[in-house]
């Protein structure tokens, strides 16, 4: 569901407020404690328009902070990443977004190939690894995102979880597992484009993986519409499984208290960079670049590492959580250009050859 921030100045309002400034219909403002995205004094728009994949919790307190140290006032929608895209193609003659925060590093070169980014390279880039970011800076890593079996502890034990991807297919898991609809969501992508890559690196032929996700089928409850969705199935026990985000994991286990442990798959995970990028044409492009340095500042980093359960890019972030710095992560070998070029063709597949259409549950 598209949950957007209801700050939209009504009519009246603006009315009222143009004749207080006397029509001059200037929209920027002197930033004179920051002066602008990089230090230095400039104009800054009074708004910011934001895309995110985040959920409200991150984006309400972000939100907040931003407009509290810069006065400008920030809306935001929240959808899934592919859906972000989806958006910000079907805008780009006439863009609504200033910044694309959060999606997995697929997404933004997608978007960068078809014109929809601008370039920014931030005041930070120093402290990006180079595979945190674009070569020519369309978009630069914010966190590291390791995917892995997730299941509910009170319905299964540590020992009776499957290890690793194949052992889902076990036929005693039908109706156990729960998965969030792929095509809305860059996470799922992810997972399902990797099943297919395994040997699809070696074969240059999907008919393996498409033969591993029809099995997977078999055994998938529901594809629920959400992420919010999936999460409250399976914590009420109504599937046992799923295959998700090992930072959301956490993050639901300890924050919501929901009965949720993981596995990190034994033979390798793909692990996402999940980025932000200045979307092309952005009306309000300055407070964009501010925006964009604020949410990856060390001290963002931290609290979205400590809060909001985030593996920071930045090779600066000082005293991370235990959860991060003690948790081994089997990176698969990936290469994220392949899943460029055919991940829209092996989930089109998918969509029409292999979803059991009965499983799908829309919102």
């Amino acid at each position: 569901m598209v949950n957007r921030k209801k700050s939209f100045v009504s009519v009246l309002t603006l009315s009222a407020a143009l004749l207080i400034s006397g029509c001059s219909g200037s929209d920027t403002k002197t930033n004179t404690e920051t002066g602008g995205a990089k230090g230095g004094k400039g104009e800054l728009e009074d708004k910011i328009v934001v895309y995110s994949p985040h959920g409200k919790d991150i984006l309400s307190k972000f939100e907040r902070q931003f407009e509290d140290k810069y006065g400008i006032d920030v809306e935001w929608l929240d959808m899934g990443s592919q859906e972000i895209l989806d958006r910000v193609r079907s805008e780009k003659n006439n863009p609504q977004a200033d910044v694309w925060w959060g999606a997995p590093s697929t997404n933004f070169n997608q978007a960068k190939d078809d014109g929809l980014l601008a370039a920014y390279k931030p005041t930070y880039s120093e402290n990006l690894d180079q595979g945190f970011h674009d070569p020519e800076w369309y978009w630069t890593g914010t966190s590291q995102t390791p995917e892995v079996i997730m299941y509910n502890s009170k319905e299964l034990s540590k020992e009776e979880v499957p290890k690793d991807w194949d052992e889902l297919l076990d036929s005693k898991w039908k109706d156990e597992i729960i998965i969030r609809y792929p095509l809305a969501s860059g996470t799922m992508r992810t997972i399902f484009s990797a099943m297919i890559y395994r040997t699809y690196k070696d074969t240059k032929d999907p008919e393996e993986g498409y033969d591993w996700l029809k099995k997977l089928d078999q055994n998938t409850k529901e594809y629920s519409a959400n992420p919010e969705m999936m999460y409250n199935k399976v914590a009420k026990g109504e599937g046992s499984l799923s295959v998700w985000a090992m930072p959301d994991v956490v993050m639901l286990k300890e924050n919501k208290n929901y009965p949720f442990e993981f596995v990190i798959p034994e033979s390798g995970t793909p692990v996402l960079t999940e980025g932000i990028a200045v979307v092309e044409g952005a009306k309000h492009p300055k407070a964009a670049e501010a925006f964009y340095e604020f949410v990856n500042s060390p001290e963002a980093a931290k609290t979205l590492a400590e809060e909001f359960y985030r593996i920071p890019t930045r090779s600066d972030v000082k005293d991370l959580p235990e959860w991060i710095t003690e948790t081994e992560i089997k990176a698969m070998d990936i290469d994220w250009d392949v899943f460029q070029e055919k991940g829209d063709e092996w989930m089109k597949y998918w969509d029409e050859n292999i979803k059991s259409g009965d499983k799908e549950i829309k919102e």
